[in-house]
Order: C-alpha cells, then sequence, then structure tokens
C-alpha cells in the first residue's frame, strides 16, 4: 500500500510539473524555460548524490556508454515532450505516453531479446491502436505535434532499455544527476542563441513549482520501487492520466473528445494487462528458480515472459 501510494504520488507530481510547464510556455522561449528548470534540477539531484556519495562510484566502460545512451534519451524526450506540451491539450499528450510500458516491452523483446509471449505482442499491437485513435494521423483533429509526443515516447523507451542494461551496482542518484547534467548542457546551448523574456513573480512561482514536483516525481517513483511489490505499484502509474484530465479541466479548460477517450481506455487496459503479465511471468520464473531439479540434466522450461 505504500508503494502504491508513493507511486500515485509520483505521477501526480509528473503531472503538476507539467502543468507548471504549460502555463510558463504561455510567456517563456522554451530554452529560457528549460535552462531553469535543469539548472535547479542539477542542484538539488547533485547535492542529494553528493550527500549519498553517489560520486565515488566508478563507472565501468561499458555502463559509460549506456549513461551516455540514456542521456541522449532524455534530452531528445525533454524536447519533443515539452514542444508538444505547449501546443496540445495536457490530457492528451499524457494519454499518448502512456503507451510506454507498451513500447519498453516491445522494444525489451527485439533488441534485448528479452522472451515476450504471443499475449503480451497481442496487447502491444492493440495498444498501438488505441494511440491511433488518439492521435488520428490525416484526420481532421490531427496535430503535427501528436507525432512529438510519440517521438518523446521513443526517447523514452531508448532511455529506459539503457537503464536496464546498467550495473547493479550504480547508484540511481548518480544517473539522474548525470542525465540532469546531460539536460542541463543541451538547453545552455539553446539558451545563448535565443532573447531572454523577463520573469515576473508569478513565473518564479511557476518555475518553483515545477522544480520541486519534478524532483518529488523522482523521489517517490524510486521510493514505490523499493517499498512495493512492482506487479502491484506498477499500475498506479496510470493515476497520470486521472491527474491530466483533472488539471487540464480546471486549469486550461481542456477536456478530450469521444475518440481520444476511447483510445486512452485501450492504451490504459493494454498496458495494465502488459505489466500484469509481465508480473505473473516474474513470479513463475522466481518459483521455478526455488524449485529443485527433477535430475542433473533436467533443464526448466522457458516461461511465456520476463
Amino acid at each position: 500500500m505504500r508503494g502504491a501510494a508513493l507511486m500515485t504520488g509520483s505521477m501526480v507530481a509528473f503531472t503538476v510539473n507539467d502543468a507548471f510547464m504549460k502555463l510558463l510556455g504561455e510567456t517563456l522561449p522554451y530554452f529560457q524555460l528549460l535552462f531553469l528548470r535543469s539548472l535547479g534540477t542539477v542542484l538539488i539531484l547533485a547535492l542529494l548524490a553528493h550527500r549519498a556519495g553517489a560520486f565515488r562510484t566508478r563507472i565501468k566502460r561499458k555502463d559509460r556508454w549506456l549513461v551516455a545512451m540514456r542521456s541522449v534519451g532524455e534530452i531528445g524526450a525533454a524536447y519533443f515532450f515539452i514542444t508538444a506540451l505547449f501546443n496540445m491539450p495536457l490530457a492528451n499528450v499524457t494519454a499518448i505516453i502512456q503507451a510506454l510500458p507498451l513500447t519498453v516491452t516491445l522494444g525489451a523483446a527485439l533488441v534485448l531479446k528479452e522472451p515476450v509471449g504471443w499475449r503480451r505482442f497481442a496487447a502491444i499491437f492493440v495498444g498501438f491502436l488505441g494511440v491511433m485513435l488518439i492521435v488520428r494521423p490525416g484526420g481532421e483533429g490531427f496535430s503535427i505535434y501528436s507525432l512529438y509526443v510519440l517521438a518523446a515516447v521513443l526517447c523514452v523507451t531508448v532511455r529506459d532499455l539503457a537503464a536496464r542494461r546498467l550495473s547493479a551496482e550504480i547508484p540511481s542518484l548518480l544517473v539522474a544527476a548525470i542525465t540532469a547534467f546531460a539536460v542541463l548542457a543541451f538547453a545552455s546551448t539553446g539558451a545563448v542563441f535565443i532573447e531572454w523574456t523577463p520573469m515576473q513573480p508569478r513565473d518564479f512561482g511557476l518555475l518553483s513549482g515545477a522544480i520541486v514536483a519534478i524532483i518529488g516525481g523522482y523521489l517517490f517513483s524510486v521510493m514505490a520501487m523499493r517499498v512495493g511489490e512492482i506487479g502491484v505499484v506498477a499500475p498506479f502509474r496510470y493515476t497520470s492520466l486521472l491527474a491530466a484530465l483533472v488539471l487540464g479541466f480546471f486549469i486550461f479548460g481542456h477536456w478530450p473528445d469521444r475518440l481520444t477517450q476511447i483510445g486512452a481506455i485501450i492504451v490504459v487496459a493494454t498496458g495494465l494487462f502488459t505489466l500484469w503479465r509481465e508480473h505473473q511471468s516474474t513470479r513463475k520464473a522466481a518459483v521455478g528458480k526455488r524449485v529443485p531439479k527433477a535430475s542433473p540434466g533436467a533443464v526448466d522450461s522457458p516461461s511465456d515472459s520476463v
């Protein structure tokens, strides 16, 4: 229950950050906003990592490439996601991003060669149909920025797959701090070539709220995975969609149309099924490892998925 509550808090915090960023995007240039938020995030994460002794960890050569790949994925996600957020309703952006469990599962099967059964492949296919209902390429409600969200999904998938391959001894705070530094470097490059807009007291308040919210989202998500069983905790990531619907309606006056609602329901349903199947298969694999083999030459049968 604690893990579920922490995951819910994490998703709400991330969505609140998105709402703050969308409000700020009405008056501030993209690179100015990303630079200031990244600067605040780096300072806090670096302080936390230093206090935890994370910077004393030596990173192996293999892991350096993975950290670099993860950082590139995070930079791409920051660019595409925030740009889309400035130009699309909050709930629509959040609904498309819910496809992440499906793309990570597909990527793990295709790139990392993790076994995935036919049920999850079917769920991924149906989930992508749900995404198409939201995006509606070529339709009347189509927005080019929907493709930006899909690009952000691809970048986050690369980021998460790289994180899967990292050695267990690398502290999460160290990886998060390095990634935040990379995003800050990207934002700094862009911020040099734009004309900055003077900030009002309201802007500083919203920016502070965004920084606090995104740090809270990071910390709560890590705590959720450490105190709760992943099969129980992971489905609560979809509370971000509920938060986006509420915030989008009361702050921006947006409510998704019928097709977007249907698409979001399909994406969430297939994502929940995928998480459930992964949880079931992981438990079967764990039980299989605890059961003694029948004979020295016996081989465990492969599970449907990992």
